[in-house]
């Protein structure tokens, strides 16, 4: 996507050195944008554990350059194999809610499994890591023009042709490789000449929807209004809303969601007010392994300082802020469990299906 007119991907391996990859560093949006330098897959895990990058795709994207730098570092030492497999295990655990990064590990590691060649293993490092990415493109495209059709379908019956899209967190470019997930279906109906307007939640504790989704659209000139968490269901009750789609952290088999705190109760008011609440995401989000969400699905709890702290920008310097009286104990859960009956639909690479067994199956059957 674009940034002052420029395309950049939030992932991608340096033109000048290939022994480096370079991200946005998401930690300082909106109020500064910093490329900076991976160059150990030490640098990966820290950028993926500090939430320098964030968003299940996205992780798993650096996951997968992690792997690769983990295999140029293997070359100074004797038992490169060994070097590897302790690199995927640190990697592994840098966060535990979204399936992507396990799967881009697991992904390289079988790929590499070929040789024993060590100048091998790096360039089939490189080749897979460049593919996971190339494909989460690919697949954000798809998911794009699939729920087109769904915003296409509401315009159609809408006297004044405005589409209102409630997002939650950030499921777009920032939380991919490009494009995104949620954001996908509202850059194509913006491309298509569709008129939207987008509810930007500004999701708590750590604002992504403020300072990321906020400032992703403000570049991309998409018309939108920021709302705080809780003004959701008020929106859907006064007919405000006509559609939800958000992300996926990692979804069940048979359609259980695990996304940002606080999708579970965006998609209860939906419910209650029908209003269609689709879930958009890869192929890469949904664990075969696993049926029940809320028994199965980790929910990671970070820092509670995210909690008690807000970051803003005081004159010309980010501070960070204290919101909370001294002695009061905060709890900080990243994720929440929306169950699959609560969900209209699940917008993958493959088509819509509805969030049910039987029905993903039908759209996956190799699994």
């Amino acid at each position: 996507m674009k940034v002052k007119d420029k395309h950049y991907r939030t992932i991608w391996q340096s033109n000048q050195n290939k022994n480096v990859v370079k991200i946005i560093d998401q930690r300082l949006l909106p109020f500064e944008f910093k490329i900076i330098s991976l160059k150990t897959y030490q640098d990966a895990i820290e950028a993926i554990y500090d939430m320098a990058v964030r968003g299940a795709p996205l992780i798993g994207g650096t996951a997968a350059w992690g792997m690769y730098l983990a295999c140029l570092e293997a070359k100074q030492n004797k038992d490169c194999k060994k070097f590897i497999l302790q690199a995927s295990k640190e990697l592994m655990l840098s966060r535990p809610t979204a399936v992507n990064l396990r799967w881009a590990i697991e992904r390289i590691n079988k790929a590499i499994r070929t040789t024993d060649n060590i100048n091998e293993i790096i360039k089939i490092a490189e080749v897979e890591a460049k593919k996971i990415c190339d494909e989460d493109v690919e697949n954000c495209e798809r998911i794009g023009k699939h729920g087109l059709e769904l915003i296409r379908k509401i315009a159609n019956k809408k006297s004044d042709g405005v589409v209102n899209i409630l997002t939650h967190c950030n499921a777009g470019w920032l939380a991919t490789i490009d494009r995104g997930t949620a954001t996908a279906p509202i850059y194509a109906a913006r491309d298509a000449g569709l008129d939207i307007h987008i509810w930007v939640d500004e999701t708590r504790p750590r604002n992504q929807g403020a300072g990321l989704t906020s400032w992703e659209f403000i570049h991309e000139n998409i018309p939108h209004t920021l709302i705080v968490d809780n003004a959701g269901g008020h929106l859907m009750q006064h007919g405000l809303i006509d559609l939800c789609i958000v992300g996926s952290d990692r979804t069940t088999r048979t359609g259980d969601v695990g996304n940002k705190i606080g999708t579970y109760l965006k998609a209860l008011a939906a419910h209650d007010n029908n209003v269609p609440f689709y879930v958009a995401l890869p192929d890469s989000t949904i664990d075969w392994e696993i049926r029940n969400g809320i028994k199965e699905i980790p929910i990671e709890e970070r820092d509670t300082k995210e909690v008690s702290h807000i970051n803003g920008l005081v004159g010309n310097k980010v501070e960070s802020i204290k919101i909370t009286p001294n002695g009061t104990t905060c709890k900080n859960f990243a994720f929440d469990v929306t169950p699959a009956k609560y969900v209209s639909g699940l917008i993958t690479p493959r088509g819509i299906t509805r969030a049910n067994e039987n029905d993903i199956n039908k759209l996956y059957p190799e699994h």
